[in-house]
């Protein structure tokens, strides 16, 4: 874990929110209650998102706390890996975002490469896991898993849509810069490896 005050914010809030869950106990509820609202205040403290902000994104949620799952496309052609300039930073970044309910692994990552770059693929392989806290630059208040799926290219026609600018096909050894915050260059040297190797055993941590 890289900062410990990020584990014991996210640990405090998986056990208010399951304790707020399961627990019929109004005095126990209570205690829940404030120890969901101090790791509100820690994150708070130590990113100075805001408050209330914070309490959106990380203290909104009911039921068992359980991991948020991003999935991002691998689709490798001619030596070059697709990627997509995002809107909201002007980096760069494998096609992928938060699954969606009642959709598979392949299914959004397929309508990913759709949506963001145009481009029609074909899931082969799930090429990595990752949890992002340990391979990300940025800390995230929640965890997060990180699926990494080889796909097959077929054709691209990239369309002006509201997350990306552009996409295209770089090598290793030009690669734009990176959204970091969805994927490092650590992460993209894994895909150009695991698509080389064949049979390829998937990675996770």
């Amino acid at each position: 874990m890289k900062e410990k005050w990020l584990y014991w914010a996210t640990q405090l809030q998986s056990i208010a929110q399951a304790g707020l869950t399961f627990s019929n106990d109004r005095y126990d509820l209570e205690r829940y209650r404030k120890i969901r609202d101090l790791s509100v205040e820690i994150l708070n403290e130590y990113t100075g998102i805001g408050y209330e902000r914070v309490k959106d994104l990380f203290a909104s949620e009911t039921g068992y706390q359980t991991p948020k799952v991003d999935i991002r496309a691998v689709v490798v052609k001619d030596s070059g890996i697709l990627l997509v300039k995002e809107r909201t930073d002007g980096k760069w970044s494998l096609p992928g975002g938060w699954a969606d309910v009642n959709s598979s692994v392949g299914e959004s990552a397929v309508r990913e490469c759709l949506e963001e770059a145009g481009a029609e693929v074909i899931p082969k392989r799930i090429l990595a896991v990752q949890l992002a806290n340990k391979h990300n630059n940025k800390l995230f208040p929640y965890t997060i898993y990180k699926i990494f799926v080889e796909c097959e290219h077929i054709r691209s026609d990239f369309a002006d849509n509201t997350e990306t600018d552009e996409a295209g096909f770089f090598s290793l050894g030009s690669l734009p810069e990176l959204s970091e915050i969805r994927n490092t260059r650590s992460q993209i040297e894994m895909c150009f490896n695991a698509v080389s190797i064949k049979p390829f055993e998937a990675l996770f941590d």
